[in-house]
């Protein structure tokens, strides 16, 4: 019996998927600009469509995208940032209480109530560690820009990469129908049906993820900073974006915020119990608001990806490929993801899963 034609291109396709990761895993170190770029143009692109829909030409549609993340990036870079490093420097100076607290009260109290051995922790002269730490920080910044200003061609590569994001994100945001049109052609035509569904399939996950996560990411962080800020927390604005930010990972950024927020509120206030209750008050409204307002409005009933799933992806991107693995990791993932469950849908309908 002659070997079906599916069976005939699947040794193409593995080689073809090989090729790919081992030209991946060896290029790494410059792609970043083009990850960072891709990503970019990916999320432009239905912005683009739809200003194009209404009459504008796609040039003029990246045009516009551009003007609006330039702005935006500008807004954070002149606000946002120094308030950021501002309330920082408050919090590290924070830790010595917030450890004797922790060593001389929290730990023995634990250890009564749950009638364990009594462990003390080590005595720490945090003004020391604090300094030889903030001195190690200075002279390793020192030491990157003196190795930066002597060396012409590693300044030459670092502004050479950030100028090709732009150019890169640009390009692909302008002529992205074009290339997965061009991509999905190069795909056996038996197989571009299916894979049409599946690629679109795989797109409504990674789009659910990365759009509209990534908007949910920032209207908490707003919430949780402006929040805090009315209860009057010092480092609001530092909780908040932390918590905004971990919230990628679901249920992650309301446990992170909650638990650094009364323990730096329980400090600033002086153990007092009304601070904390507000605290509590900010986080309970701002996860009922993103549970049933934001993520049914910007992510809606698109399945996503598992928590469990995300840590690992992006756990196993770090370790593979760095910064430019992590880029990659969710994508990767989302698309897996959809195979993965085509795969199992066509096994359990296949004759060796129901045969006796």
């Amino acid at each position: 019996m002659s070997p079906t034609p599916e069976f005939t291109r699947m040794p193409l396709v593995i080689g073809a998927f090989a090729i790919a990761v081992l030209l991946f895993y060896v290029l790494h170190p410059i792609l970043m600009p083009f990850v960072v770029g891709g990503l970019l143009g990916y999320l432009g692109d239905p912005v683009v469509d739809r200003l194009e829909a209404r009459g504008w030409s796609r040039s003029g549609g990246v045009a516009a995208v551009f003007v609006i993340f330039i702005l935006g990036l500008s807004a954070i870079l002149a606000f946002l940032i120094p308030m950021l490093l501002s309330q920082l420097d408050q919090l590290v100076r924070q830790i010595p209480e917030i450890y004797q607290w922790l060593a001389g009260d929290a730990l023995p109290w634990f250890q009564s109530k749950m009638s364990l051995s009594p462990v003390k922790l080590p005595n720490i002269d945090w003004e020391q560690e604090l300094a030889a730490n903030w001195q190690s920080l200075g002279k390793l910044i020192t030491d990157t820009l003196r190795r930066l200003t002597t060396s012409g061609i590693d300044v030459a590569t670092i502004l050479f990469n950030i100028a090709l994001i732009p150019v890169v994100a640009f390009y692909l945001m302008r002529d992205w129908d074009r290339l997965m049109e061009a991509t999905l052609d190069l795909i056996p035509r038996p197989w571009q049906e299916n894979l049409s569904l599946m690629v679109a399939e795989a797109d409504d996950v990674l789009g659910a993820f990365l759009r509209g996560q990534f908007l949910v990411m920032l209207a908490q962080a707003l919430m949780y900073s402006v929040g805090l800020l009315i209860v009057g927390l010092d480092v609001a604005v530092v909780l908040g974006t932390a918590a905004g930010l971990a919230s990628i990972i679901p249920y992650a950024g309301a446990v992170v915020g909650v638990g650094s927020s009364l323990a730096v509120a329980w400090f600033q206030f002086g153990g007092e119990w009304l601070p904390l209750i507000w605290v509590a008050l900010v986080f309970g409204v701002g996860q009922t608001i993103e549970s049933w307002f934001l993520t049914p409005l910007l992510v809606g009933d698109r399945i996503g990806l598992h928590p469990v799933a995300v840590i690992f992806a992006l756990m196993a991107g770090g370790q593979v490929a760095g910064f430019t693995g992590v880029l990659v990791a969710l994508p990767v993932a989302a698309v897996l993801l959809v195979f993965t469950r085509h795969a199992i849908t066509h096994y359990r309908a296949s004759d060796a899963y129901h045969r006796d």
